[in-house]
């Protein structure tokens, strides 16, 4: 009898075999759920909630978050894979896969005695090899502009169909590049992703400039300007009350009016201000314009004085768009209107606005070095945007690791087939029977190319063998063409992985597979068990 039940007579225990193979079927059974949504030839899942909202995709992150998962094991391999989407942008399938992999294999050495702690020794023998193999086949080059294209491609496809594919590819790329010339150290935030359901999802483009999800508020103003001076600023232009609680006293109505008008002559003197900078950079010529985009609030009667000199005037601005606005169009965002001179301004070429049913745009283009950007995403509903949307943001995230890596890996399964046949080769060096558990590793890190084949109608065997011919045959780094099933040479078809992408994968998965290995006692004996009638 297990210690704990001693205490509580009511908690539920697993021992030893029963922990083990309660914790290998669950890793199994969230395996065979993402095993087919490998690759760009994996099949989608279509996801619907208790409201009835239907989501398409084959993002692993996408379905390991939206799934109700209860089983403990399950969901604690589901929050690594998450962890590793949150670390590196992308391998959340194959975490699955992998540490699935790693317990099936583990599986037929335990059932014939072998003691799980040396299996998990083995594993660390064996991922300490594998990353050196990693190191090895990685190709350090400079990260041009056609290197990163090959990785946003092998990343993209995965997630979404072939031609989109293509669209964002080039998208998430010209976006990365064009903040990384403005400051070297990528920031990802300063990529906007603006959502517009209209047309279809081959409108989707990259704005170098800045999309506003909402308008000007006053019909007078115009709707496209050209030439534009942009002040961007943090000010109210709104009547407000005190902020301590005070009483006026008047003998005439004169008296009150006076006061209504001094309390009104506060917000209409910064009103007056713009307007005074505004005549001054644009003086009476018509070819120029004067754009203020407010973070705070801009009253009725402040956006009629606006209008009547010509100026576009937004309000309720988000706080996260200021940043964006000074580094797209330049100028300094101000707090105040006290100190307002030319060079506060930023510049655009053109800024008009786009009204979608209830729904009001502001585009902001055409300007000079812009240090932040705008993927405009498109499409006839809302599943469709949201897929698109996630893949555009781990197609950023490739990218931006591309860089900071300096190195990349090829793809297609070409890593696990070197891996395998090191990890064989290596096998003898090991002594003792944890060199088992580096064989159980070696063979599960097959799983890869094995499911990469599968999912593409080919036999999974016949695949791997002759990949493993064809590694032996010439020494390259080969990978499973998923048209044919035959060898490719990934590096010279353009098919390439993040480094820091694989590097994660080796460490998080072998991490939790030996952990899960060596539990041999499952206690669900929470508080809730200690209750009367529990």
């Amino acid at each position: 009898m297990s210690a704990v039940t001693t205490l509580n007579p009511k908690a539920e225990v697993a021992r030893a075999a029963q922990a083990l193979q309660l914790n290998i079927s669950a890793a199994r059974g969230l395996q065979d759920v993402l095993r087919t949504n490998l690759g760009p030839k994996g099949t989608m899942k279509m996801l619907v909630s208790g409201s009835g909202d239907i989501k398409l995709t084959k993002d692993g992150l996408v379905l390991l978050n939206e799934m109700q998962i209860q089983h403990p094991t399950a969901s604690l391999i589901a929050r690594a894979a998450t962890a590793q989407d949150d670390v590196t942008g992308d391998g959340t399938t194959s975490n699955v896969l992998l540490i699935g992999e790693l317990l099936k294999q583990a599986e037929v050495y335990i059932s014939e005695g072998l003691h799980p702690r040396l299996i998990a020794d083995g594993f660390d023998i064996a991922k300490k090899e594998a990353l050196r193999v990693l190191d090895e086949i990685r190709i350090a080059k400079p990260m041009d502009r056609d290197t990163l294209l090959q990785v946003a491609r092998t990343s993209l496809k995965t997630k979404v169909n072939a031609v989109m594919g293509e669209l964002l590819t080039e998208i998430v790329v010209d976006a990365v590049l064009q903040i990384q010339s403005v400051d070297p150290r990528i920031d990802l935030f300063m990529v906007e992703i603006m959502e517009m359901m209209h047309k279809s999802d081959t409108d989707s483009k990259l704005i170098r400039g800045l999309v506003l999800d909402h308008g000007s508020r006053h019909p007078d103003m115009p709707h496209s300007v050209t030439n534009a001076y942009i002040l961007t600023c943090n000010v109210s232009l709104e009547y407000e009350k005190t902020e301590v609680n005070s009483g006026w006293f008047y003998r005439t109505a004169e008296e009150r009016e006076k006061m209504v008008l001094a309390e009104r002559q506060f917000i209409d003197d910064r009103v007056r201000r713009i307007i005074a900078l505004k005549e001054k950079v644009c003086g009476d010529s018509e070819d120029k314009s004067f754009v203020v985009i407010n973070q705070k609030g801009i009253d009725p009667i402040s956006l009629d004085m606006l209008a009547r000199a010509g100026i576009v005037a937004l309000r309720r601005a988000k706080r996260r768009n200021m940043e964006r606005l000074t580094l797209a169009c330049g100028g300094i965002a101000m707090n105040s209107v006290d100190e307002l001179d030319e060079s506060c301004l930023g510049y655009a070429g053109k800024v008009y606005e786009h009204v979608l049913g209830e729904q009001k745009y502001t585009f902001i283009e055409d300007v000079k070095n812009p240090g932040s950007v705008t993927i405009l995403i498109k499409g006839p509903n809302s599943h469709t945007v949201l897929q698109i949307k996630d893949a555009v943001r781990d197609g950023l995230r490739s990218v931006a690791n591309a860089i900071h890596d300096g190195s990349v890996v090829p793809g297609a399964g070409a890593f696990e087939i070197a891996a395998h046949r090191a990890l064989v080769k290596s096998k003898s060096s090991v002594k003792g029977r944890a060199r088992l558990g580096v064989q159980a590793y070696a063979d599960a890190l097959l799983v890869i190319p094995k499911v990469l084949a599968q999912n593409s109608g080919f036999d999974a065997q016949d695949t791997i063998v002759k990949l493993q011919e064809e590694s032996e045959a010439t020494g390259q780094y080969v990978g499973v063409d998923l048209s044919t099933g035959e060898a490719i040479v990934p590096a010279n078809e353009g098919i390439l992985d993040n480094y820091i992408v694989k590097r994660q994968l080796l460490h998080s998965c072998t991490v939790i597979a030996s952990n899960l290995l060596l539990v041999d006692e499952v206690m669900r004996a929470g508080m809730t068990s200690l209750k009367p009638g529990a």
